[in-house]
């Protein structure tokens, strides 16, 4: 009690954090009981039947299930490998510009996409994209080359998705990684000019190994995220030509149980989503520990 009367700011402080947490996290998990249930909302929880795993039988044997599985980690995948790299290259490159006013306002114009919605972004590249009018594919066609439908055609849609994650995040996914530079000792930049080291050498090793903890965090909280990609980019893009590669578990779970009306099924697959996520970041998490990191907990 004398601990905690004597850090009562602190406390007060994290008071907010911690009941948002309470009220939008923990309280609903105990909705998840309906994913064993029939749910009827009329009947309410305690009035619902219950069924077991029926839902997750259902689930796992269903033919859209594995090509739910392969879009989502196919997409993940080349989250991981385009995109997670590029914040950390951009803000070692903004770490060594020494122009003050020209920095500031290459990080003022990167950051600007991140405060626009997913619909806004995804209307802009329809008016790029589209081929009545798209201004790139009118350009194509004045160059003499064949107009592309980039937005129904299947082998476009993930490059598409990929490039507009990087447009809108690439910014603002910087700053934890600036802001992590900024803590390195400049006696070891001074110490490794002292011995003739450049700007590359004293990047590869001084800067890099500094940040190493915080990429290692990012990287194990992305991992978790390996199922749950978002809904609202990808139901914005997604459509009857391109859905057999933009069909994920998150508009699935909107299919079916908001406009299906399969309350308890959709919950079962947000479940095995959660399960996912949990079991990836724990994995993740002891294999980092296992090189040497100190991991997320």
């Amino acid at each position: 009690m004398k601990a905690l009367n004597r850090n009562k700011l602190l406390y007060l402080m994290i008071f907010p954090g911690l009941v948002y947490f309470i009220v939008f996290k923990y309280l609903p998990m105990g909705g998840l009981v309906i994913a064993f249930q029939d749910y009827q909302p009329f009947l309410g929880i305690a009035g619902s039947p219950w069924v077991g795993p029926k839902h997750f039988l259902r689930l796992f044997t269903e033919p859209t299930f594995f090509m739910l599985l392969r879009n989502t980690l196919i997409l993940f995948a080349m989250n991981i490998v385009f995109f997670f790299p590029l914040p950390i290259l951009v803000a070692l490159m903004l770490n060594e510009v020494r122009n003050k006013w020209f920095k500031n306002a290459v990080q003022s114009i990167m950051y600007l996409p991140h405060f626009m919605s997913w619909v806004i972004i995804v209307s802009i590249t329809y008016v790029f994209l589209n081929v009545d009018g798209g201004v790139f594919n009118e350009l194509l066609a004045a160059l003499g080359f064949h107009k592309i439908s980039f937005l129904t055609s299947p082998e476009w849609l993930r490059t598409v998705y990929i490039l507009q994650i990087i447009w809108k995040e690439l910014g603002w996914s910087t700053i934890i990684y600036l802001a992590a530079i900024t803590v390195v000792d400049t006696q070891l930049y001074e110490a490794a000019e002292m011995d003739g080291a450049g700007r590359w050498r004293k990047t590869w090793h001084i800067t890099l190994p500094a940040i190493r903890p915080v990429i290692i965090t990012l990287l194990i909280l992305k991992i978790g995220s390996t199922l749950d990609l978002g809904f609202e980019h990808m139901y914005l893009m997604l459509n009857s030509l391109n859905r057999e590669v933009a069909e994920i578990f998150d508009t699935y779970i909107y299919t079916a149980g908001l406009k299906n009306g399969q309350l308890s099924f959709s919950t079962t697959v947000g479940l095995f989503k959660g399960l996912v996520g949990l079991i990836l970041v724990m994995l993740s998490n002891k294999l980092a520990k296992k090189f040497g990191e100190d991991g997320v907990y």
